[in-house]
């Protein structure tokens, strides 16, 4: 089983627009639809429909829409009551993929309440595979709140506990993983920007257009204890870094309808092949073929397991343990051109 864990869900309406975004003018949306968002949910619903156990802890009050849409979904959560309602975010997507995207901030969450998510993990924790936090904190909580979720979980489950990914970004990706920290993530999903940033540099286009020199900044965390770093690249694809090794990944092009949940969906495809064991070049390729299918789908639509193509991913090793030259992998014939969608909307 897979547990997420989204401390700011939402309730996201896509507008779709039938040309370009026209700043200060009136225009008619060609589609609409709404669906339960964050990122954790996002992952919980591409995992869910791909028929994986997953349930989805949840701030929220028991009628908020948010878990109608979930119960529509099929969807299993464990929703932790907060008095108010949960979050609306918009986004706006134009025939050529362009996606703007409007958050708001969330409702605080006190401390007690995180108490009870943490209670709410910890019952299920014990048969899980995976548990992952993803997406932004909403006021209250202080930005090492996931570095305190994972540290407590671990402590009270032990040998027991999941193996744990996280997807933030910012000053809380930093918390989570600054000195003195006790549980590091076994894997995290940064985009190239959000990597240089948590590196303290200013390069993020450098390392989204290449993606050696991202390889290079997700081995300075992995030397630091961080189990894996899972880059997306936007164009340009994704790379992964573990101890063994270095892999970039591409995808044959795609038709972008909207880049919203690609990350997401990402690093769905990466749990899934690794909670079947598969080798880190193969979970490079699900991560892959995963965000691809859903940027092909219109609003956050989360893609299925049948709907994804990792046969169009083409990945090669970067390095090995021991930082050798690049070696390919088997070549798929006639090697695809990048495609794969860039993430630029912030973190839901």
């Amino acid at each position: 089983m897979i547990i997420t864990v989204t401390l700011n869900p939402s309730v996201d309406r896509t507008v779709d627009l039938p040309g370009p975004l026209a700043r200060g003018r009136v225009q008619r949306a060609s589609d609409t639809r709404q669906d339960p968002g964050g990122k954790g949910v996002n992952i919980s619903r591409a995992l869910a429909a791909s028929g994986v156990d997953t349930v989805a802890v949840v701030p929220g009050d028991g009628t908020d829409p948010l878990f109608t849409a979930l119960d529509a979904a099929g969807v299993r959560y464990d929703s932790v009551s907060i008095g108010a309602p949960v979050r609306s975010n918009i986004t706006v997507t134009e025939p050529d993929g362009t996606t703007t995207k409007i958050n708001e901030p969330g409702p605080p969450l006190d401390e007690h309440t995180v108490d009870r998510i943490v209670e709410r993990i910890v019952s299920r924790g014990a048969g899980a595979q995976w548990l992952v936090f993803a997406g932004s904190v909403p006021p209250g909580p202080a930005p090492d709140v996931y570095a305190v979720l994972a540290a407590r979980v671990s402590g009270a489950l032990g040998a027991a506990a999941p193996s744990f990914a996280l997807d933030t970004s910012g000053d809380v990706l930093r918390a989570a993983l600054a000195p003195g920290v006790t549980v590091l993530p076994d894997v995290i999903k940064p985009n190239g920007h959000e990597l240089a940033e948590l590196l303290g540099r200013t390069d993020g286009d450098a390392l989204e257009a290449d993606p050696r020199a991202a390889a290079d900044a997700g081995r300075e965390l992995v030397a630091r204890g961080v189990g894996a770093v899972l880059c997306t690249l936007g164009g340009n694809g994704a790379v992964l870094v573990t101890p063994e090794g270095a892999w970039h990944a591409v995808h044959e092009p795609v038709t972008v309808r909207s880049t919203v949940g690609a990350g997401d969906s990402a690093l769905t495809g990466y749990l899934v092949a690794a909670q079947r064991g598969e080798a880190p070049a193969e979970r490079l390729r699900r991560a892959v073929a995963h965000g691809s299918a859903a940027a092909a789908l219109p609003g956050t639509q989360m893609p299925t397991v049948a709907q994804t193509t990792p046969d169009a991913v083409r990945v090669t090793q970067l390095t090995s343990a021991r930082q050798s030259a690049a070696t390919p992998d088997v070549p798929t014939p006639n090697p695809p051109t990048p495609a794969a969608p860039r993430e630029t909307h912030p973190r839901t």
